[in-house]
């Protein structure tokens, strides 16, 4: 059994620094209709790992399992978790569910937890990664951007950022920080919480598809016209915003897919450590259907395929880079060397 009209189950990170309302914002958003049929993964810093798990029913929907730092064992453990949800559902030992949202720890680094998402997990076909969703203190995110490496690359990954405690910090504040987020994660959607009043809507289908499988909105999800927007911004003097920013590659011709995979190869064994997160939608020389790509430092994962082009979308290829120390002329050469369609030379 797997999500909705037979398609994999939908799983969502939910990721922050310590003491930035992600369970404030969970327990809010679990009180809405659309998440009752949810599995939640709590992930708190500790000693216990995975393979012990301790298993509270909260209701007759929603389980929660306590675990140690997924961060630190997250591989197979991880994907065991995955596998042991399905066996217990099709024991009866847990309700069904058609969603999965795991919570990490706020000093988790979100690369490897991608990883395991987003690579075919249970064979690619149970599960797929709906979106990442982080979460930033309006009171002290400033400062933990500046000097906590992990807010930073949370928030840098993200699908959806959502700004919390906004009513106890000056407006001034949250203004600044609304503007150091755009600089540092252009392509990512970013809202106001209070108290974990957001509508559980707003962090359903950041990924690849819909919650229903239906057409995705691609649009949003490489926001295009942000990151336009944004290269035209002067660089943020401080040192992590200059080191972890985004762009996008824009290409005006169908790509060959094996001159592709070339370019993703080699970028990836050759500067992975400073890919946080690659995300695409191609034109294929040949395929009438757009493909998807994703890639998490050394890690090229399998394509996916859309059903079609959504409506009023050029055919342009479209490749989203979130890096660090990576220069954009770099990634730009490395792609001109081994793919033959010509990029745009307006950046995207």
């Amino acid at each position: 059994m797997t999500g909705a009209a037979g398609q994999p189950t939908p799983v969502l990170l939910l990721t922050g620094f310590l003491g930035s309302g992600k369970t404030t914002l969970l327990n809010a958003l679990l009180r809405a209709p659309s998440l009752c049929d949810t599995v939640v993964l709590v992930n708190e810093f500790g000693e216990v790992g995975l393979d012990h798990l301790l298993v509270e029913r909260l209701d007759e929907h929603t389980v929660l399992l306590d675990a140690g730092c997924l961060c630190c064992t997250i591989r197979e453990d991880l994907a065991q978790t995955l596998r042991d949800l399905l066996g217990r559902r099709a024991r009866g030992e847990i309700p069904a569910f058609r969603r999965v949202i795991v919570e990490t720890t706020g000093l988790a680094d979100p690369a490897p937890i991608l990883h395991t998402l987003i690579v075919d997990a249970i064979g690619g076909a149970a599960f797929r990664l709906d979106g990442v969703v982080a979460t930033v203190d309006a009171v002290f995110g400033m400062e933990q951007l500046s000097r906590q490496f992990e807010s930073l690359k949370q928030a840098a990954v993200a699908d959806l950022i959502v700004i919390t405690k906004t009513d106890l910090a000056e407006p001034a504040l949250v203004e600044r920080l609304e503007r150091r987020l755009a600089r540092l994660n252009p392509g990512a959607r970013r809202m106001h919480s209070a108290q974990g009043n957001l509508a559980a809507d707003a962090v359903l289908g950041l990924g690849l598809y819909d919650v229903q499988g239906k057409t995705p909105d691609v649009r949003r999800w490489l926001r295009a016209e942000a990151l336009r927007e944004a290269s035209g911004h002067h660089h943020d003097l401080n040192r992590h915003d200059g080191a972890i920013h985004s762009f996008c590659l824009v290409f005006d011709d169908p790509i060959d897919w094996s001159e592709l995979a070339d370019a993703l190869e080699m970028l990836t064994a050759v500067a992975g450590d400073a890919l946080l997160r690659v995300k695409g939608i191609i034109d294929v020389a040949g395929d009438e259907r757009p493909r998807v790509i994703h890639a998490v430092q050394h890690i090229v994962y399998p394509w996916a395929q859309l059903e079609r082009w959504p409506a009023d979308w050029d055919r342009r290829s479209r490749i989203v880079f979130i890096v660090r120390g990576l220069e954009r002329d770099y990634v730009e050469s490395a792609f001109r060397h081994f793919v033959a369609a010509a990029l745009s030379a307006e950046p995207a």
